[in-house]
C-alpha cells in the first residue's frame, strides 16, 4: 500500500485533538490523572522511595556525627580547666600524703619519731606499735612509748613530734619521778599516727564482717 495512503486511513493529530476537546473536562482531569499516575507509579515505587530510605538513613548519620562533633568540640573547650583541676587535685594529694603516708612510709616515721626523743635526750624504756583501727579511709596506729628524762626534754620531744609534717597526736600522758624527790622523769604516752586505707584493708575488712 503506498505510504500516502496508510497516512490517510489513519486518524490525523488535529482529529485526534478535535476528540479530546469534545470530552467533557472531568474526563480529560480523569484522563491527565490516569496518565500520571501510570507513568508516576513506577517511577515512585521503582526510583523514588529506595532513594528516599538511603536519604533518610543518610540524613539520621549527619545528625548524629553533628551530635559527635558538637561533644568533642565542647570537651576540647574544656581541656584546659580539666587539666587545671588535675593539677590542682594532684597537689592536694600530694600534701595529703604528707598528713597520712601509706603504710609504706609507716616504719620510716616511726623510726622518725624514735629518733625526736633520743634527739631531746630521752632514755627510750618502750615503743611499742599497737594494733590498727580501721575508719572511714584511714587507720590510726597507736604506739605506746615510755621515755627517761628531764622534764625540759620532755617537752621539748613534744613540741618536735607536734611540729612534724606527719599527723602524730600525743594522748594519755603520764609523767612520774623516776625516784622520791628526784628529777629524772619516767613519762609514759600514746602517740597516735595514721596512714591512708589500702586495698587490702578493705579485703581484710570484708572477710572480718564475714566471719562474724
Amino acid at each position: 500500500m503506498p505510504l500516502t495512503k496508510r497516512i490517510e486511513g489513519r486518524p490525523t493529530l488535529e482529529a485526534l485533538f478535535k476528540k479530546v476537546e469534545a470530552l467533557k473536562r472531568v474526563h480529560r482531569i480523569l484522563i491527565f490523572a490516569g496518565t500520571l499516575f501510570l507513568l508516576g507509579g513506577p517511577f515512585f515505587y521503582f526510583v523514588y522511595m529506595p532513594h528516599t530510605a538511603a536519604i533518610d538513613q543518610t540524613e539520621k548519620e549527619i545528625a548524629g556525627l553533628k551530635q559527635r562533633i558538637a561533644l568533642t568540640k565542647a570537651k576540647a573547650k574544656n581541656l584546659p580547666k580539666f587539666r587545671e583541676e588535675y593539677a590542682r587535685v594532684e597537689k592536694q594529694f600530694q600534701e595529703a600524703l604528707k598528713i597520712l603516708p601509706d603504710k609504706r612510709e609507716i616504719p620510716t616515721l616511726l623510726a622518725g619519731i624514735s629518733q625526736l626523743g633520743i634527739d631531746s635526750k630521752l632514755q627510750f624504756r618502750l615503743f611499742s606499735p599497737g594494733k590498727e583501727a580501721s575508719q572511714d579511709f584511714y587507720v590510726k596506729i597507736p604506739v605506746s612509748i615510755e621515755v627517761g628524762g628531764k622534764y625540759r626534754a620532755v617537752a621539748l620531744f613534744f613540741d618536735k613530734v607536734r611540729r612534724m609534717d606527719r599527723i602524730v597526736n600525743i594522748t594519755n600522758i603520764s609523767i612520774k619521778p623516776k625516784a622520791p624527790l628526784s628529777t629524772d622523769l619516767v613519762t609514759k604516752c600514746t602517740a597516735i599516727t595514721y596512714r591512708f586505707k589500702t586495698k587490702a584493708d578493705e579485703l581484710k575488712e570484708k572477710k572480718d564482717k564475714k566471719k562474724k
